[in-house]
């Protein structure tokens, strides 16, 4: 395994496991313990309060009495009947030591073991306390070394009543060796639970750990592929979860460079078109101003008509050169975004017709009606007029040179949306969206006197403006350009 975050993924729940694991050791051990002598207790509780019952029953019925009988050579020994027998069998019906003293600790019987080898300090540790709490009424324990046994153990006590009077208390004396055999094996048990717990969980947190690595590692690939400029690559990760989150951000990721390679693609390829159609714009008339010069230069062109014919085409393409230079430079100012333009409060009704006058000379030509609609007179907005009157300049000239002749161009104002539509030819679907693209040129056929900038100028000074523009158009039924302002 050499993934880093693999190992380090399952040091860190194998850490956690363990830690774990020896706190619920601890806890099990001290509790198991305590809880097996708990029902140890409960246990010689119960044969205690059952064999002090059965005395109580047995010396009531016969009519004996224990203080009576202390101190006589063998008295509990010599007596006859069920209680007697009971006694002799004590230890045995207790299944541990057991004692019979009165309130003063003096033994008045001890089962099969009274052969009178026993005293006072043969009595468990603590008897002393313990038969005063019986002789108050009450069933105690008192846990301590044996003497007697050599071992810890648990001593319980509980009163012989005969009547209404406590005739005797009984004491059982249990040695907890057996319990604690009896924890041993079950922290044995327990070990060995834990021992292969940590096994599997080991095993898990491997598998876990493989679980996590494996998508970073598949996501560390792509990453790297993508950074080598192959976005068509993807992480293949399908996940419900943060890495899965994750590896989808990846993917959109690659999608996104592989579009933008797409389109940078197509941009230098308009790039590489647009250099060549400004090259062939600025060759043509330098061309022609250049041919025209060395026929005038070289005495070929001598008729007076013919010469000023030559100096009015020089003219004419000296403009052309000078519009396309001024449409490049338009273009670079407005698109820098440290060339401020003058913004203040202008009446945009006026800008409409002082632009629709400036266009009607123009539509003249081609017999075209310029209509203007407004449902107001003043609307008020913060720009510059120059420029706006540019912007809107460009698409009612862009309208009337697509237009067919005799047909009717209409400039509305309605609320905060200036509309300008015309009937003419109208643009493609391929071309309507790259319109507004600084390097695309359309169809030349219909704008053989433009530079192909126009467009993008006015978008321009609409985005300087925050003006947005939209277009609608239909093949052979005209065009429609929105602009709404702010």
């Amino acid at each position: 395994m050499n993934n880093k975050i693999a190992v380090r993924l399952t040091a860190y729940f194998s850490a956690a496991l363990l830690i774990f694991s020896v706190i619920i050791g601890i806890i099990f051990i001290s509790l198991f313990k305590n809880n097996v002598i708990s029902m140890h207790k409960i246990e010689l509780e119960n044969r205690a309060v059952n064999i002090a019952e059965a005395i109580s029953q047995l010396a009531g019925s016969s009519h004996l009495d224990f203080g009576r009988m202390h101190g006589r050579m063998g008295g509990m020994m010599d007596m006859q009947g069920g209680l007697g027998s009971y006694l002799r069998n004590l230890d045995t019906i207790a299944m541990d030591d057991a004692w019979i003293v009165d309130e003063n600790l003096n033994l008045l019987t001890t089962g099969t073991m009274s052969n009178m080898h026993y005293s006072y300090t043969d009595l468990p540790e603590d008897a002393n306390v313990v038969v005063k709490d019986v002789f108050k009424g009450e069933t105690t324990f008192s846990e301590g070394f044996s003497k007697l046994l050599n071992t810890p153990a648990i001593t319980v006590g509980t009163p012989i009543i005969s009547g209404n009077e406590i005739i005797g208390a009984l004491l059982i004396h249990s040695p907890v060796e057996g319990i604690d055999k009896a924890a041993e094996k079950g922290y044995k048990i327990l070990l060995i639970s834990i021992f292969i717990a940590l096994v599997l969980s080991f095993a898990l947190s491997v598998a876990l750990a493989s679980s996590f690595a494996k998508p970073l590692k598949s996501m560390k690939k792509t990453a790297l592929i993508l950074a080598e400029g192959n976005y068509a690559v993807k992480t293949g990760v399908k996940r419900d979860d943060e890495i899965g989150e994750l590896a989808s951000t990846i993917d959109l990721l690659s999608q996104r460079l592989e579009e933008a390679g797409r389109e940078r693609e197509i941009l230098q390829k308009q790039r590489q078109d647009f250099i060549t159609n400004i090259s062939h714009e600025l060759r043509t008339p330098v061309t022609v101003i250049r041919g025209s010069l060395e026929a005038l230069c070289d005495g070929i062109v001598r008729d007076p008509e013919r010469v000023e014919e030559y100096h009015l085409q020089m003219l004419n393409e000296s403009k052309g050169l000078e519009r396309l230079v001024n449409d490049l430079l338009e273009l670079s100012r407005l698109q820098n975004t440290d060339f401020s333009i003058e913004m203040y409060e202008i009446n945009l009704c006026d800008i409409l017709k002082d632009a629709i006058r400036s266009a009607s000379n123009i539509a003249r030509h081609k017999n075209i009606t310029i209509e203007y609609i407004s449902d107001r007179d003043i609307f008020f907005v913060k720009g510059d007029y120059g420029r706006l009157r540019q912007m809107l300049m460009i698409i009612i000239d862009n309208a009337i040179k697509f237009s067919y002749e005799n047909s009717r161009i209409q400039v509305s104002l309605d609320g905060k949306t200036v509309e300008i539509k015309d009937e003419g030819t109208g643009i493609s679907e391929n071309e309507l969206p790259h319109i507004f693209d600084r390097y695309y040129s359309a169809a030349p056929s219909g704008n053989k006197s433009g530079t192909g900038l126009g467009l993008t100028i006015a978008k321009q000074i609409a985005l300087r403006h925050n003006i947005e523009v939209s277009v609608f158009s239909e093949q052979g039924k005209g065009t429609a350009f929105t602009f709404k302002f702010a």
